[in-house]
């Protein structure tokens, strides 16, 4: 296969297998996520979300299958090259980050696709991009805060406003809700409630535990156990009771009002 495939999909995986040391982490996965589509992954912990999220960013390989992402095929490109075209939010990118950088240097500094703004310079259109995303997110205040004074719910939209400033093709959300007040998730989900839709704009994956957390908007889900895919597709007929009883192993009843979901157990 050449490098670049002709798929039109921002991810494809194929009777994906990853082992880890002796461990089957990952187990004949089969996902597609189309263009502009937004997924949202749920599944308990060590089910296997967070290395779907580092296969789709290029940072893993699979032991076994066929990973494309924007249709170039892991394994058969650069990966250093691919990486410009995706926007990771993850708990190792906050880990990374320079404590003393202002939010809006970490924002600008996306346009290189850098962590520190001190190699690169500039121009004002930029410097403006970037005061904007956080204007957009109503977070413009902390433009001029030090990252490591900010708060978590602060940090993340500083994190969504650094993914979005690079204009990427697809954006990966690892747990971004993790550490957050209700105020600070409820903020974050209505900022990604407003992330642009349609067939040219970024594709969307979100990896969380819970219903809650799943933003308005977003169009698809799968539903994750034990490394394998238990189902996936649209929304409405993925999230179903059966689906995430059999997953997390205990009788659950799925609500969905007014855009928003969740989920308790049955009575």
């Amino acid at each position: 296969m050449p490098e670049h495939s002709d798929t039109s999909n921002a991810l494809e995986m194929q009777d994906v297998h990853l082992w880890r040391d002796e461990v089957h982490v990952l187990s004949g996965v089969d996902w597609t996520v189309g263009p502009g589509e937004r997924w949202v992954v749920l599944g308990p912990n060590g089910c296997g979300k967070t290395t779907l999220v580092r296969l789709a960013s290029g940072y893993l390989h699979p032991t076994s299958g066929r990973v494309v992402v924007l249709g170039r095929r892991l394994g058969r490109t650069d990966v250093r090259a691919l990486r410009r075209h995706i926007a990771v939010v993850s708990a190792s990118i906050t880990r990374m980050v320079v404590p003393r950088l202002t939010a809006r240097e970490l924002v600008v500094a996306a346009a290189r696709g850098a962590l520190e703004p001190w190699w690169d310079s500039y121009s004002a259109e930029e410097q403006d991009k970037a005061q904007r995303l956080l204007a957009d997110a109503g977070f413009s205040h902390v433009a001029d805060r030090e990252f490591a004074l900010l708060s978590e719910g602060e940090r993340q939209q500083v994190l969504l406003a650094r993914a979005l400033m690079a204009e990427p093709e697809l954006i990966l959300l690892d747990e971004p809700c993790a550490g957050l007040d209700m105020g600070g998730r409820e903020r974050l989900l209505q900022s990604l409630g407003r992330l642009p839709t349609g067939p040219t704009a970024p594709a969307v994956v979100m990896v969380t535990h819970h219903t809650e957390e799943v933003p308005p908007g977003f169009t698809h889900a799968m539903v994750m156990r034990s490394g394998r895919v238990l189902a996936a597709g649209p929304l409405g007929t993925t999230l179903t009771s059966a689906v995430l009883s059999d997953c997390f192993g205990v009788p659950l009843e799925v609500h969905q009002d007014k855009g928003r979901w969740w989920s308790r157990a049955a009575s």
